[in-house]
């Protein structure tokens, strides 16, 4: 610890309580600021402070702190720390939390859902240099994050971009047709359409791949976060529908409408959350897949969604989808080869601007770390 920095319990820096409203007491059109536990700033009819404060969530995943000065609710599960001591610049100690957001996890109670309390803040050692310190080292984290931001929203601006543009064009493909198109029903235009068991399969550390729809999340089969059955489940599986190359997964719960297409001719798999489509020999395919993957055909998915809570696209359904083609394969081939060469510069641009905003992310902690240890 740098000379002339003391350690301080956070609890003897501020005072520290918890609301007392609850979800229901937020209105659309509050005039005033609501906080719980999640990121979206509600609004309520009511205040309970009227003060500067860090306001944290008391439940759930991430507890980061936001600055707010004002008027506000608090719900009973959210905490707010206020009343300030004199020596202590409420910026510093913002940003010693962010510092720090590996604590409040690493404390919080509960087997499902996580909950701070009072003394996980209370018991928080903080590292307080003096006044003076504390203001230059806020004027320097300020002034970098400020300018992160701006880095960051230029590459979260050109990152959907990117994706925008090849959506744009993956539209139009299906929509613009000219002669010679047809439509038909998906159930006209593949041979099969069926989704995989709908028992929970026992996992084995090795054995046949077992696929599920978090597999298919990112347009492109995921082949590294795969689990295994053992031979005698994989044999009753493959009863009901056998894998192969070039069929196409469609994710038909939860996270629905994405697709991707068995690139690896291996033998696997596939659980009720995924659909398998087969195309008969008048469809490329690929040309399927981008179809799937279009937003003509999640117009048609959105539609179609069964269920309250966790949507679900039925079989029943999925072959009721209309897909646009041209009859000709050969004009089918030059699609999909266009479509194929747009997507992975996408996807080369994509990689890109991820890599800027994990940067961002990298000069951020890296900035914290020195700033806490009292390098700045």
């Amino acid at each position: 610890m740098k000379k002339g920095w003391n350690i301080v319990p956070m609890g003897e820096l501020c005072s520290i309580s918890s609301g007392d409203s609850d979800t229901q007491d937020a209105v659309a059109d509050g005039p005033y600021a609501f906080f719980d536990r999640s990121k979206t700033i509600k609004r309520s009819s009511r205040f309970l402070y009227d003060c500067e404060a860090l306001i944290i969530p008391g439940e759930g995943k991430e507890f980061l702190p936001r600055h707010f000065k004002g008027k506000f609710d608090l719900h009973q599960r959210a905490y707010a720390l206020f009343d300030f001591h004199a020596g202590l610049d409420v910026r510093f100690l913002y940003h010693f939390l962010h510092h720090r957001a590996d604590y409040f996890p690493s404390v919080a109670v509960g087997a499902t859902v996580k909950s701070l309390r009072r003394r996980h803040f209370e018991n928080l050692p903080v590292p307080v240099p003096p006044f003076p310190e504390q203001q230059r080292i806020v004027a320097i984290l300020d002034e970098a994050f400020a300018g992160l931001a701006t880095a960051r929203a230029n590459a979260e601006k050109n990152l959907q971009s990117a994706r925008a543009i090849f959506e744009s064009h993956l539209h139009s493909v299906f929509t613009q047709r000219g002669a010679g198109w047809v439509e038909r029903r998906l159930k006209d235009v593949c041979e099969k359409i069926t989704d995989g068991t709908h028992q929970t399969p026992t996992y084995y550390d090795e054995g046949v791949i077992f696929l599920s729809s978090r597999n298919v999340t990112g347009g492109k089969i995921n082949w590294e976060r795969i689990r295994y059955i053992d031979d005698k489940q994989h044999v009753e599986m493959h009863k009901r529908v056998a894998p192969r190359l070039n069929d196409v997964l469609l994710a038909k719960n939860g996270t629905t409408g994405v697709a991707a297409i068995v690139d690896r001719d291996v033998t696997f798999d596939i659980y009720v959350s995924l659909a398998l489509l087969r195309a008969r020999n008048e469809l490329l395919p690929k040309l399927l897949l981008h179809f799937i993957n279009s937003p003509l055909a999640k117009q048609q998915f959105n539609k179609r969604l069964k269920g309250i809570g966790v949507p679900n696209l039925h079989l029943e359904e999925i072959r009721e989808v209309v897909i646009p083609f041209p009859e000709s394969l050969a004009e089918q081939k030059a699609i999909t080869t266009k479509l194929d060469n747009l997507r992975r510069e996408t996807q080369r641009l994509a990689g890109i601007y991820e890599r800027k905003l994990a940067a961002v992310e990298s000069m951020k902690d890296s900035l914290l770390r020195e700033a806490f240890a009292g390098n700045l």
